[in-house]
């Protein structure tokens, strides 16, 4: 069996990252449309499930992408666990007096960031998607969801999402720059370049998402 090259793998991550923060972006774009009021955002939760209609029955495109998502999502697990197994590998033996690396809090703290946000997904899903984990929990009015979801007297959820959505960020923040390095971006402008709007995004992400549920909680949405 023909083990895929190091290179290959980088790339591998590079893209399935790319995938999965346009989606980010895009869902973040859709979250928004909450400070429009009920109808607006659930209009559009509810054309969501229409998409390719009448090309695909509804819901369909829903699936489509989930599966998309659920794909890239474990592309890019898989090769980071294969490409953090070779480096340990390439080093099997222990320095007795090893140097501390030097780098930012945001690509030593990679992994366990990996984990919170999987794990977070896998609560975001359960709760907004499906309803199990919702105090409202009807998939017919998607606003009152989230407007019970994140009810002042719910603060720990808020305070979960909170982190979530920071350790997304810092996630965000090293892996657009790893990911701009891998695609070609080498010169020394360059990877400065990548840095700086690497962290802009991240911002801009983790604002957008946490917007949310902070006007829930202080009642602008309610």
């Amino acid at each position: 069996m023909v083990r895929p090259s190091s290179v290959t793998l980088k790339i591998t991550m590079a893209v399935s990252g790319i995938l999965l923060v346009l989606f980010l972006f895009v869902h973040m774009a859709g979250n928004l449309k909450i400070f429009l009021g009920a109808t607006s955002f659930d209009h559009y939760a509810h054309w969501l499930r229409s998409i390719g209609s009448p090309l695909l029955p509804d819901t369909w495109y829903l699936w489509i992408q989930r599966a998309v998502l659920t794909v890239a999502v474990l592309a890019h697990i898989y090769t980071a666990a294969v490409l953090t197994v070779r480096a340990k590998k390439a080093r099997p033996v222990k320095y007795a007096h090893r140097p501390k690396v030097q780098g930012s809090y945001a690509a030593r703290t990679m992994r366990w960031g990996g984990v919170i946000v999987l794990l977070f997904v896998i609560y975001h899903i359960l709760d907004l998607t499906t309803g199990n984990l919702n105090p409202n929990g009807d998939k017919a009015h998607p606003y009152a969801n989230v407007v019970a979801d994140f009810a002042p007297e719910r603060w720990y959820v808020t305070l979960f999402y909170t982190l979530a959505i920071v350790a997304v960020g810092f996630h965000l923040a090293h892996g657009i720059f790893s990911a701009a390095r891998t695609l070609g971006q080498q010169t020394m402008k360059g990877q400065r370049r990548a840095k700086y709007i690497a962290i802009a995004l991240s911002l801009v992400l983790v604002v957008g998402y946490l917007s949310v549920p902070f006007a829930v909680l202080t009642g602008l949405v309610d």
